[in-house]
């Protein structure tokens, strides 16, 4: 009976011992729909200030800047992109939230913006 145990827990301890693959985190992003956002997709940041008024924040990174608009409904980022033929960065995606941080319909924020 003693052997039965002893072997029952060497095979229990074992079995705690296999390794599995670690689990990796992912990230879906959300695509854009262009629909409702065709007066803001390929604006320039002259272009999207004279659309919304200043930004209330502006990013700049290397090779890519990031305006940002806040109004009461919503906060709506815009990220623009150099183009290939060495003119002015353009908007080739944009983000809206709430003031919670969570996400609104993106054409729904650029009509309330453009609004203000």
């Amino acid at each position: 009976m003693m052997r039965k145990a002893i072997a029952i827990s060497g095979i229990l301890v074992l079995a705690g011992c296999t390794t599995t693959a670690p689990v990796v985190p992912t990230t879906v992003s959300r695509p854009m729909d262009p629909t409702g956002l065709e007066r803001v997709i390929g604006q320039d940041a002259a272009g999207l200030t004279r659309l919304f008024g200043n930004p209330d924040q502006d990013f700049r990174e290397t090779g890519a800047r990031k305006l940002q608009f806040r109004g009461a409904s919503c906060v709506l980022d815009t990220y623009l992109y150099p183009e290939r033929n060495g003119r002015e960065p353009v908007v080739t995606y944009v983000d809206a939230r709430n003031a919670a941080g969570e996400d609104v319909d993106r054409a729904a924020c650029v009509e309330a913006l453009a609004r203000r």
